[in-house]
């Protein structure tokens, strides 16, 4: 039996209403029909949740920008944020963080430590935020993807904005970006 096709539509560091006011329409029409959204952190305000729960369910983690800075001195106070995340697909496992630090500086910062302290144990999948750039590596096996920011895109302007995917199919994980022109 072939297994369903999953597609979640990945985000990160949108920084509303920093970088923007609010999401390009793009995002939301390319988010249509996905099964999940994933937001890695940085939103800022929680109302970028609420936007993009109008078109898939959510699952975001907090990132250093929704703590300090911008108006702030403590972080939003909602219950669908925290430090990290596991979504179980099937026998795949993906965890959801903002920061996850690479490259490794053994002995004190490893791959598989930095899984324990997150995610309790290995994960298949590592979806982050950031470094605001997109990017899709594998350390020691594990596929590590990074959508990049839709609003701040390296730092910079809105342009060149990206946001990705993650299509799941047979246990396997085939992830893609969106670039905005």
């Amino acid at each position: 039996m072939i297994a369903p096709v999953m597609r979640i539509g990945l985000i990160s560091d949108t920084h509303i209403p920093v970088a923007a006011k609010e999401l390009w329409p793009q995002v939301y029409e390319a988010f249509r029909g996905v099964d999940l959204i994933m937001h890695g952190g940085d939103l800022m305000v929680t109302d970028v949740i609420d936007w993009l729960e109008e078109v898939a369910p959510v699952m975001a983690v907090s990132g250093n920008g929704d703590y300090t800075g911008w108006e702030r001195s403590i972080a939003p106070q909602d219950p669908r944020l925290s430090e990290s995340r596991v979504l179980v697909v099937d026998s795949l496992r993906i965890g959801l963080v903002h920061d996850f630090q690479l490259p490794e500086a053994p002995p004190l910062r490893t791959i598989d430590g930095l899984m324990t302290h997150f995610f309790s144990g290995p994960v298949n999948v590592i979806v982050r935020g950031s470094t605001h750039a997109a990017e899709i590596t594998s350390v020691k096996g594990v596929l590590i993807v990074n959508p990049g920011s839709p609003t701040f895109p390296n730092h910079r302007s809105s342009s060149l904005c990206t946001f990705g995917f993650l299509d799941i199919e047979n246990g396997r994980v085939h992830p893609s970006f969106v670039q905005l022109q």
